[in-house]
C-alpha cells in the first residue's frame, strides 16, 4: 500500500521539481510509522526521486546554475544542522501541518500571485542566500527537502520561470536532503526492510513524473492534482494527531 501511494506521489511531485518529502512524511505518519524513522526515510526517498528528476530537467535544458548556486551555499550547512536536531513528536507534526497548509493555500489561492522585486545583482544573491539557509534548516529538521517552499517562491518573486524553478527545486532538494540525511544517519534512524520497496516505487514514479514535467505537461495542471493529495493528507493528519493525540 505504501509503495503504491508513494509511486503516485513521486509522479505528481517530480513533475514540478519536488521530491515528495512532505507527502511521504504525512502518509507515513497516517500509517503509524515510528516518527523517529520518518524524516530519514523521507530524505532518502527525496534523494532518489530528485536524482532522476535532475537528470530529466538537465536534458530539458532548464537548469540555471546562476539561479541555483546562491541557494545551495547557505542551505547545505543549515540542512546538516537541522538534521542533527531532535524534535519532539508534537513539534514535528505541527511543522509538517504548517508546511502542508502553506502549500495548499499557495496552490489554490495564490497560484497567479507575482511580486516584482527591484533588486540589484548583489541584493538578489543576498536574498537567495538568506532564503536558502532558512529552507535548508527546515529541510534537515523535518525531512521535507525544502523545495516545496522554494519552487513557488522563485516564481512568485520573479527569480526564474516555472521550468527553471522546478529544475532549481529538484537540485536544491537533492543537495539538502543528502546533507540532512548524512547528519541523521549518524544516529542510525532508518529501517532498510521498509525502505527498499518504497525506494523502487519512488524511483520509477520520479522518472515518469520528471519526464512529463520537463518535456510534456504544464506545471499548473499538475500542481492542482498535487493540491488534492496535500488536502487529503492534511485532513487525515488533523483528525488523527490534533484531535486524538494532542487534545
Amino acid at each position: 500500500m505504501l509503495a503504491a501511494l508513494f509511486f503516485f506521489v513521486a509522479v505528481i511531485y517530480s513533475s514540478v521539481g519536488l521530491g515528495g518529502g512532505s507527502s511521504y512524511t504525512a502518509i507515513m505518519a497516517i500509517f503509524d510509522v515510528n516518527y523517529v524513522l520518518i524524516p530519514t526515510t523521507s530524505l532518502i526517498l527525496n534523494v532518489a526521486v530528485t536524482s532522476v528528476g535532475a537528470a530529466n530537467f538537465w536534458r530539458g535544458g532548464h537548469v540555471n546554475w546562476r539561479l541555483i548556486a546562491p541557494f545551495l551555499v547557505s542551505s547545505m550547512p543549515m540542512a546538516y544542522l537541522g538534521g542533527s536536531i531532535h524534535l519532539s513528536k508534537h513539534i514535528f507534526y505541527v511543522i509538517l501541518l504548517i508546511t502542508l497548509i502553506t502549500l495548499a493555500v499557495r496552490i489554490y489561492f495564490f497560484d497567479s500571485l507575482r511580486i516584482s522585486l527591484k533588486l540589484g545583482c548583489g541584493q538578489k544573491i543576498v536574498f537567495s542566500v538568506a532564503l536558502g539557509g532558512l529552507l535548508g534548516f527546515i529541510a534537515g529538521a523535518v525531512g521535507i527537502g525544502g523545495g516545496i517552499y522554494l519552487v513557488p517562491l522563485i516564481v512568485v518573486f520573479g527569480l526564474g520561470t516555472e521550468k527553471a524553478a522546478a529544475a532549481t527545486g529538484t537540485i536544491f532538494i537533492w543537495v539538502n536532503s543528502l546533507s540532512g540525511l548524512l547528519s541523521r544517519m549518524q544516529r542510525g534512524a532508518f529501517d532498510m526492510e521498509m525502505l527498499l520497496p518504497l525506494l523502487v516505487a519512488v524511483v520509477g514514479g520520479g522518472w515518469l513524473g520528471s519526464y512529463m514535467g520537463s518535456f510534456r505537461y504544464s506545471p499548473r495542471v499538475v500542481q492542482k492534482i498535487m493540491g488534492i493529495v496535500i488536502v487529503v493528507a492534511m485532513g487525515f493528519l488533523i483528525k488523527r494527531f490534533l484531535w486524538f493525540e494532542f487534545p
